[in-house]
Formats: C-alpha cells, structure tokens, sequence
C-alpha cells in the first residue's frame, strides 16, 4: 500500500500515483487491442498535463468541450482529437477546425449552420445522439434524463437530409459496468439503427468505469466485438473520464483546529467546495483512509473547510486516535473529475499538484501562490 504520509508531500495536496495511473493504461490498451476500439482521454474528467507524456503511449488522443481543452489536447497529447460542446460560436469553429479531427454537434440546426466551414476542411462532422436509455444513478449526471439538452432524439432527425455527417457521438453513461455499455448499444441500435450502416465512426462517449474492481472487461470486450462484426464500417471510439485515473492518488490535507459545539468539528486546510465540489454537489461521502463510520470508532468529527461558507461541511467520521491540529488526513480517489473542478473561491490556499514516480521519488510539479489567485479576478 502507497504511504501518502511521507513528511516530502506538502499540505494541501493532490498526489498522482504513476503506478496506479500506468495500470489503468495497460487495461485500457488490453480493451483496445482485444475489442478492436479506440479509447481517448476525456479531459473533463482528468486534464493533469503533466502526465499526458505517460498517457499517451497507451491511449490514442483525447476529445474536449470546448476551444482550451482542444487546444491543451492538441498540444500536449496529439493524436486523434475529438470535440463536442452544446453549442459552438463562429470563432469557436474557426478555432477548432486547426486543432480537432473530429466535432460533434448537439443539434442539427448548429450542423446546418456550420456545414459549409466543415465539409472540405479535413474534419469529420458527428451528431449527439440522445438514445433515451438511462443509466446514471445521480440526475446531475444524466445526460439522458426526460427534457435533456443534450443530444439529439431520433424523432427529430426522420428524413433529414444528413449528407456530411459521417458519426454519432452518444454519451449517456456514469461510472457505469460493461452491462449498461451493452444497453446502450442496443438503444442506439434500436433507436438509430437504420443510420448505422453509413456512418463511419461511433463515439461511445464515456461512463465506462472499466478500471474499478469487478468490472467485467471480458464482457466489455465481448460486447464490443460483436457489435463491431454487425457494423464493420464503424470505427469505435470510447473516451473515459473517471476510468483513466479511478484510485490514482488522494488529495492530502491536515488538521488545523478542533471546534467543539453540539460536535467536534476538525477544520481543515482544504475547502469541500472549492477543492472537492462533487462531494457537495452530487453529494457522495469520499473514503478517508483509516477512518470509520460515525461512532464507528472511539472518537467521531465532522469536518470544515476553510472557506466561509456555512455549508463547507463534510459530515461525520471516526478514529481509533484523536485528531488535533497537525493531524493528516487522506481523502481517497481524488484525482478524477475533482482538479479539474476546483476554485479560488475566499481566496482559500489551492492544493499543490504531485506525481508520485514510479521508482518512488516525489515531483511536487505545481503549487500556487497569491499571483495565481490575483491573475483570476480583474
């Protein structure tokens, strides 16, 4: 077991596991070469460049949400890069038609507007389909859920003139197992179907949590090449979020004061809101390591980030050991879909950025200071 309690590892601070990161590749090269698919970085879900060397030796490019992540993919990842985004501006598409390979749009009228820059330009054109098939547990994260912007529903593509799109984009999952990607395909299949057959790529989007314990890759694989013996034309894409960097690392924090009131509440040296907004947002309890549930153990806190929100809460945990100031915690699984999500908010102390290497050294490879909160604000 990694020791995140090594005195080198500065406070507050995400620390990358380069191991962990590097057997998620391997499993995803498995899926790529096995399933005959091409599987890309989301970096919505982990956009830590600093580790992009590693990344791409294994993955096959990326795919953005807008102009700044096509351009970070194209810079520092190469490869086949792909873009989607609700909706796009005339300099956005001027912008991307120099960075991307490939862009998906969310309806046909943003299509129709912007044929004419796309057909010739050496990009290839997608839609965002909506296949009705939900997935996710949390209605945050679904992009399927009734009254949905995004992605187009079949009804509103019958006998539409689509001369130029050549794929469909669908993502629809969340932290999803290889049972809900084989349902998808089916709605897709079910829904869409009759286009299929003159597309040539389809991009699965992401949700495919193929790096957590359990999951069923062989079925994946399966899945996917059977799919893939009904559509040959096809050419396959998935791109995962939270699977690239699922378990690659925690974001280290320390104690900073107990205040005793109806409970004992730790104060920390992070902020829930701005350094793990999804743990208010969605709203999940992370794992912290060698802790337990409340009253679990001997001695039970809550925890307070260092902003002032009221709200900046994180509800209870036990220990076999009292904390006190200086005490180090470990928030568990923090390096996807939460970097990429912090602030500056009340000009709380953003966390450092670490790498963990492979043969055991620390690479403190950012922190932050006053200039980059400043440079934020105007």
């Amino acid at each position: 077991m990694t020791d995140y309690n090594r005195a080198d590892i500065p406070s507050p601070c995400y620390v990358c596991d380069e191991a962990k990161l590097e057997q998620n590749l391997k499993l995803m090269q498995r899926v790529q070469q096995e399933a005959g698919v091409e599987i890309i970085l989301a970096l919505k879900g982990f956009s830590m460049w600093s580790t992009f060397g590693l990344i791409k030796q294994y993955l096959k490019g990326a795919t953005s949400s807008g102009v700044w992540e096509a351009r970070l993919a194209r810079e520092e990842i190469g490869g086949d890069v792909h873009v989607f985004s609700p909706a796009y501006k005339d300099k956005d598409i001027d912008a991307l038609l120099g960075l991307v390979n490939h862009i998906s749009f969310n309806s046909v009228s943003q299509w129709q507007r912007y044929k004419s820059k796309i057909v010739g330009s050496g990009v290839s054109a997608g839609l965002r389909i909506n296949p009705e098939n939900q997935e996710a547990d949390t209605p945050l994260y679904d992009p399927c859920a009734p009254g949905s912007r995004l992605g187009i529903l079949a009804k509103d593509i019958e006998g539409l003139d689509l001369n130029g799109i050549e794929g469909f984009h669908c993502h629809n999952l969340c932290e999803c197992d290889s049972y809900a990607a084989m349902r998808t395909l089916e709605a897709i299949e079910a829904k869409f179907g009759q286009y299929l057959p003159s597309l040539k790529w389809l991009n699965l989007g992401g949700g495919h949590l193929m790096t957590r314990e359990g999951y069923d890759v062989a079925h994946l694989i399966s899945t996917l090449k059977a799919f893939n013996a009904k559509y040959p034309n096809l050419h396959i894409v998935m791109e995962p979020g939270s699977a690239v960097a699922w378990q690659c690392g925690p974001l280290i924090c320390e104690v900073v004061d107990i205040v005793e009131n109806e409970d004992k509440i730790a104060i920390l040296d992070i902020s829930a809101t701005a350094h793990m907004p999804d743990v208010l947002e969605m709203p999940y309890r992370p794992v912290i390591t060698g802790a337990g549930k409340e009253n679990e153990k001997a001695y039970t806190y809550r925890f307070g980030g260092n902003s002032c929100l009221a709200g900046d809460v994180i509800e209870r945990y036990s220990f076999d050991e009292p904390l006190k100031p200086g005490s180090r915690l470990i928030f568990e699984d923090m390096m996807h879909y939460t970097m990429v999500k912090t602030s500056f908010f009340n000009g709380v102390q953003h966390p450092a950025i670490a790498i963990l290497r492979k043969n055991g050294e620390l690479d403190v490879v950012r922190e932050f200071d006053y200039a980059d909160f400043k440079g934020r604000l105007s």
